[in-house]
């Protein structure tokens, strides 16, 4: 079981509302692109790698993630805390508001709501690994784009903190690809070899067969 500690990853202290922001910084929470993608992708994923290593991994950076949506989520509701109406309706979150007023909701930030088609399982270990080092790409993609729209410290410094977070996750999946990778080639290998010791005895087999017959004669 995992072990739950009543703290955030990174510490988050936003001291000056933006709705603006907001409305932008939720597609890496229900977006195709983040965290609860990620989280449910991974944590999907693990029961069809070929070993614990595998599985091991994929438990570890799902749960991670779903360190990374308390995170996001916690960002937003500092962002548009005590928000008046006016205001969310200036920053187009009206719409949000009529269904869903200041909860939080997973979509992108068209307000395209989350699907589970923003994720994949094929049950091949490196198709699905190939995904999700893709995944952790695009993931700090977006990062970079929302640093770049915004200039308060507050909220630069855990996305600093969350897009370096894709890197590192996504290094430790292309280790993983490179293992597997290794195994099935190396097992490849084996197989080759088998199977020219079996011709060699084969081909034996049938020049003997040969003699004898001619000596035979």
């Amino acid at each position: 079981m995992w072990s739950y500690q009543k703290r955030l990853q990174y510490p988050i202290n936003i001291k000056n509302k933006d709705l603006r922001m907001a409305k932008l910084l939720v597609t890496q929470y229900g977006g195709s692109n983040g965290e609860l993608a990620a989280a449910l992708r991974y944590l999907n994923q693990r029961y069809t790698m070929p070993d614990n290593k595998g599985k091991a991994l994929l438990t570890d950076i799902g749960t991670e993630e779903l360190a990374h949506i308390e995170m996001i989520s916690t960002m937003i509701y500092q962002l548009i805390k005590d928000a008046t109406l006016e205001e969310l309706m200036e920053a187009g979150l009206d719409s949000h508001y009529a269904e869903h007023n200041k909860a939080l909701y997973p979509t992108d930030s068209n307000g395209v709501p989350f699907t589970a088609t923003y994720f994949a399982t094929t049950g091949d270990p490196l198709a699905d690994i190939s995904e999700d080092m893709a995944a952790e790409q695009k993931a700090r993609a977006v990062y970079e784009n929302l640093i770049d729209l915004t200039d308060d410290p507050d909220v630069i410094a855990p996305l600093l903190w969350l897009r370096q977070r894709e890197v590192v996750h996504f290094n430790r999946f292309k280790e993983l690809f490179e293992y597997y990778q290794k195994k099935i080639n190396g097992k490849d290998k084996i197989e080759n070899n088998s199977n020219n010791f079996l011709d060699n005895v084969s081909e034996n087999l049938t020049n003997i067969n040969n003699f004898l017959n001619d000596f035979n004669k």
